[in-house]
């Protein structure tokens, strides 16, 4: 396939159709009636919507995951946030090396794209390190998660139960089995320390990003030898994981955690500040979330994880470069500098176009959304933030939106497993740029 197009396309929009044939098969596999448990064909849209949230790791659903999908479907649906996880075309390659063939010029620039590297000369270390750590993470939660689920389920049931949980935590999908139980997500175990403790150790390791594994995996704990791209996602991801999770407790201490004990308060508030790092799993309702905490949920997830990792959202280095930059404009500042390097200015640029495309996503859509729907601003905001930056978390909305609102969805979860700047460069036509140099207009702003 690569061969074929590969010198009509740009990397982007190849890796932007390897998503779409995935999830075109995947819908046409969970429409059959073997994927259904009453055995009779899924409409195609909601397939087709199961299809896009399980590639784009995202977790929303039309359908409780247990109750509507076979064990087949349920596997189709596992398989899907795997391949979503790593990216179609990092498997692709890694099949390609597994049968002795070496990789070209094009297949290089083509995974350092799809996973974000940097770095050319390293690529077939990096390939090995992700597949190796990817099943060593999902082991090590499937063996942590078995150790409750086992006991509760049996040993088959535990066994799957702990595999499909870890391959969807690690690869921040938040789709879950406990329908079985009656239960919605993981609120059954909202005090269970192991539970909770290897989620979030799961989502926490996905969301890092490939690069900077590798990194901790080179430099260990010397922090002054990391690279300035882990430095950065380290100290993010630090504030914004124990900052959530401070916020949260305070908000919701008399809201949604209002019925618990100060160790359930605690555990929740940890849980819901790494789940809305675009997990999707949860423990409480998120329609008992305070306005302040739905709020706090928004801005976690509209940030979402690092870049080239399994998770979504406009990114921890972006967020940051964004914040930074705009306190340093204000104070008519134009060097950028973050650990003493100082960041290109194309960067800055690209950081701020790529939150103000989330922020018009979330905006657009929802005004969309409001007009044919009839749920409230707060539900239709946290879905369309949710989707966007495949999250997967909603205020249980999503299985009554009409075909015109599940489109919108189905846009925005793309959009958001693609990348927001990189969609618009998919759609983009090319034009080569004209060398004319405009006179300088001047306008008033503030």
């Amino acid at each position: 396939m690569i061969n074929i197009i590969k010198k009509k396309l740009t990397y982007t929009q190849i890796i932007a159709i390897s998503f779409a044939v995935i999830i075109i098969i995947g819908s046409v596999l969970l429409s059959l009636p073997v994927s259904s448990k009453d055995g009779t064909s899924t409409p195609f849209i909601n397939s087709l919507f199961t299809a896009v949230s399980s590639t784009c790791v995202t977790g929303l659903s039309v359908y409780d995951t247990y109750t509507h999908w076979s064990l087949f479907g349920q596997i189709v649906i596992l398989c899907m946030i795997q391949i979503g996880g790593l990216g179609f075309m990092t498997i692709i390659i890694m099949f390609s090396l597994l049968m002795k063939k070496s990789m070209s010029l094009h297949e290089r620039r083509l995974l350092m794209q799809s996973a974000g590297s940097m770095d050319m000369n390293n690529i077939n270390k990096l390939l090995k390190n992700i597949f190796i750590g990817t099943f060593i993470f999902e082991f090590i939660g499937a063996i942590l998660l078995s150790l409750r689920f086992c006991s509760q389920m049996g040993v088959g049931q535990g066994i799957w139960y702990a595999v499909f949980h870890s391959i969807s935590a690690f690869c921040n999908a938040g789709f879950d089995l406990m329908g079985q139980f009656g239960s919605s997500s993981f609120s059954a175990f909202s005090d269970d320390i192991l539970v909770n403790a290897t989620l979030i150790f799961l989502i926490t390791m996905g969301g890092l990003g490939f690069l900077v594994w590798n990194d901790l995996l080179q430099n260990k704990y010397h922090f002054k030898n990391y690279s300035l791209h882990t430095k950065i996602v380290i100290v993010t991801s630090a504030i914004l994981l124990f900052g959530g999770t401070v916020l949260f407790f305070f908000t919701e201490k008399n809201h949604a955690f209002a019925d618990m004990d100060m160790k359930g308060k605690i555990v929740s508030s940890f849980f819901q500040s790494a789940t809305t790092r675009t997990a999707g799993f949860f423990t409480v309702e998120q329609s008992s979330l305070s306005n302040s905490g739905s709020i706090l949920s928004i801005i976690l997830m509209l940030v979402g994880g690092s870049s080239g990792s399994t998770a979504g959202g406009i990114k921890t280095t972006t967020f940051a470069v964004f914040l930074i930059s705009n306190f340093c404009l204000a104070r008519n500042n134009d060097n950028i500098v973050v650990f003493k390097k100082r960041l290109d200015t194309s960067i800055v640029k690209q950081a701020s176009s790529i939150v103000c495309v989330y922020i018009t996503g979330v905006i657009l859509s929802a005004f969309i959304i409001c007009a044919i729907e009839p749920f409230g601003l707060r539900e239709v905001l946290y879905e369309t933030s949710s989707a966007i930056a495949t999250v997967g978390l909603s205020m249980n909305m999503t299985p009554s939106l009409s075909i015109a609102s599940k489109i919108i969805i189905i846009f925005l979860m793309y959009t958001g497993r693609i990348g927001g700047l990189s969609m618009i460069m998919v759609l983009a036509e090319k034009r080569e740029r004209i060398p004319l140099e405009r006179p300088i207009g001047k306008i008033m702003i503030g």
